[in-house]
């Protein structure tokens, strides 16, 4: 990903999350100190899909922050090949797990990381979703994803 990529996600932001709720997640940082593990798959000009993700520095593990896709290129496989891609490059790294969070309401989020063969960690909250409690910050719990690579 390169900046001008960035710049267009930003600009583009609600085309591929119908909503304002993720814009403050889409950090610079992915670029400038994360950039060779953020990834976009383009046609022509357009960007279809992209990944955000870092390798973690407390573990060996390749953790995905946030996967979206163009709804012109929606059901077309696009974030499994980047999560592959990604998954790929975590390996060669020397770590050993993937990780990526979401929200507890979101079931396509959940559908989606499952079908990866990730396994949702911590305890059932009151619909019955496995969280981990304070995940993001007190009173923000999270779904987290893990799976072995």
């Amino acid at each position: 990903m390169t900046k001008a990529d960035f710049d267009r996600i930003i600009t583009d932001h609600s085309t591929y999350w119908n909503s304002d709720l993720t814009f403050q997640l889409h950090h610079p940082i992915f670029i400038n100190e994360f950039g060779d593990t953020a990834y976009v798959m383009k046609n022509g000009q357009t960007i279809a899909a992209y990944l955000m993700g870092f390798i973690s520095q407390t573990e060996p593990t390749g953790y995905v922050h946030m996967v979206a896709v163009h709804p012109d290129y929606r059901r077309q496989g696009l974030a499994r090949q980047l999560y592959e891609h990604f998954t790929d490059e975590a390996r060669k790294r020397g770590c050993t797990k993937l990780k990526a969070t979401g929200h507890p309401s979101n079931e396509q989020t959940i559908r989606f990381h499952l079908s990866l063969g990730m396994e949702m960690i911590g305890e059932p909250n009151g619909e019955g979703v496995p969280v981990v409690k304070d995940y993001l910050r007190p009173g923000f719990d999270r779904v987290v994803f893990v799976m072995p690579i």
